[in-house]
């Protein structure tokens, strides 16, 4: 009896075992998460352009009180709103809809991290034409032509970009700025490269008070930026240079240089001439700080920053992401010194910060 329940015993855990070992049955569920992301897109961009969440915010929460409030239909509100609920943007309960924490604070137009208006960026229409042309884009290695492109000069989706993406960046700005400050002196002379809603030199200026900030970018996006150098005060020292960052006279002898989110648009080679015109402007012993999607060596970790290439391969004719070891290359062929890696909290991207 004693081997009988031994045998027994073993045999038993052979099967748990087994079973433990087997391997997961193959799924779908990848494949289709992929091929009906455009109705995910598509939901979200509807529920922002009808006010669904700021208007649940304003204390509308059943069906009846959000249709009399956006003017839409009762089959349109109730739809949206329990998509919304199941994909997890708002909750339910007795017929009545809440904002989600993370609703309340980046869906509500109400607060000031609010990131709807990046819909009209994210799905302009040259945006969603690129993607549908993406397999012929794929086979090439580059975009069918220049086009009225998204890269093109003044191209007016830079100023839409420019207003819709300063709650995303407001905790990487402030980051930097307070970062920037660190070991700087009474003056910060800083050069805000493709400054853009000008957040990154602004957060510089309102860090270090006798800062005097440079931001380069064409001109139609510095109106923006000079807009919020205004709101934030600091419009005394925030000057404007209009024109692009590869022809623009930046000036010389400043003690930081920052470059945000622009090295991914382009080439190894036309990076490493920015970066020389960069040194050029930047004193020895300055630095330079550079915001971007930085993979890991293998490529493909962590997966927000691997696949942000497949956005540049959409929508640019040579734009990709680099790896940290292939930013320090570049900086040190340009002239620079050293470069450090650092983690932002909050922010979908990565700091590089480089010795001159």
């Amino acid at each position: 009896m004693i081997g009988g329940s031994l045998t027994g015993n073993v045999q038993h855990c052979a099967t748990i075992t087994c079973l433990m070992s087997e391997p997961k049955h193959p799924s779908p569920e990848l494949f289709w998460d992929h091929v009906t992301g455009f109705q995910r897109s598509a939901a979200i961009r509807a529920a922002v352009d009808l006010e669904l969440f700021s208007t649940i915010g304003d204390g509308a929460d059943t069906v009846a009180s959000i249709v009399e409030k956006t003017a839409a239909s009762e089959r349109g509100v109730r739809i949206l709103c329990d998509y919304m609920t199941a994909a997890g943007f708002l909750t339910k309960a007795d017929g009545r809809y809440a904002l989600t924490p993370d609703s309340a604070v980046f869906l509500d137009r109400k607060s000031r991290a609010y990131l709807g208006n990046i819909v009209k960026f994210m799905q302009h229409d040259e945006q969603r034409r690129s993607f549908l042309e993406l397999t012929e884009t794929a086979r090439r290695g580059t975009v069918a032509d220049v086009r009225d492109d998204i890269l093109g000069v003044e191209h007016p989706v830079w100023v839409e970009f420019a207003r819709s993406m300063q709650g995303l960046m407001g905790p990487a700005s402030e980051q930097m700025g307070a970062i920037a400050a660190q070991g700087a002196g009474d003056t910060l002379k800083t050069l805000d490269i493709a400054a853009g809603h000008g957040l990154f030199g602004i957060a510089v200026a309102k860090h270090c008070p006798q800062a005097q900030i440079v931001a380069v970018d064409w001109e139609g996006v510095l109106s923006v930026a000079q807009e919020n150098a205004r709101a934030a005060g600091v419009a005394d020292r925030h000057t404007l240079v209009a024109g692009s960052a590869f022809d623009a006279d930046y000036g010389t002898d400043y003690d930081l240089a920052l470059l945000t989110n622009f090295f991914h648009h382009f080439d190894r080679e036309t990076n490493v001439s920015l970066m020389r015109r960069v040194r050029q402007a930047v004193r020895p012993g300055g630095r330079v700080m550079t915001l971007e999607f930085v993979p890991n060596e293998d490529r493909v970790s962590p997966a927000d920053q691997a696949m942000f290439a497949v956005i540049m391969l959409a929508n640019t004719p040579h734009g990709d992401v680099y790896t940290f070891s292939e930013y320090d290359a570049m900086f040190r062929e340009a002239g620079f010194g050293e470069s450090r890696l650092m983690e932002l909290e909050g922010a979908p991207q990565r700091l590089i910060v480089t010795a001159a």
